[in-house]
């Protein structure tokens, strides 16, 4: 897939989120990178999770998100699972935007997962 195409899916997975999530995203950049410095790391947060942001933290550089694009089309068996993949994967990074850590990020993983029937990868 073409790093464009990519961008698009991962643009759409964002615009996907419901409207209160979107307005609660602050000072956050989202970006895509071809590889990741690790070979099962679909995405990464980088940044001060919004539950510890306080007072003396004004001078802080923006949160980052990144995807990895040649990851998750690793992971993925199709364009379809993709798509899907993409809008986990975003979905879990901004999580860790919100202050969930990794168990917690993975119990509402599972939980979504099953009501909505979505991918297990």
């Amino acid at each position: 897939m073409e790093i464009n195409e990519f961008e698009k899916l991962v643009s759409e997975a964002i615009e996907g989120l419901p409207d209160h999530i979107k307005k609660a995203i602050n000072n956050t950049a989202i970006v895509v990178e071809e590889k990741s410095p690790r070979r099962n790391l679909l995405g990464l947060y980088e940044g001060v999770p919004e539950n510890v942001w306080g007072k003396g933290m004004g001078m802080t550089l923006p949160d980052k998100i990144t995807i990895f694009k040649e990851n998750i089309e690793r992971t993925a068996n199709s364009p379809e699972d993709i798509r899907e993949v993409v809008k986990v994967v975003v979905w879990h990074e901004i999580a860790h935007h919100f202050g969930f850590d990794e168990k917690e990020v993975r119990l509402l993983e599972k939980r979504w997962r099953a009501k909505a029937g979505r991918l297990k990868f």
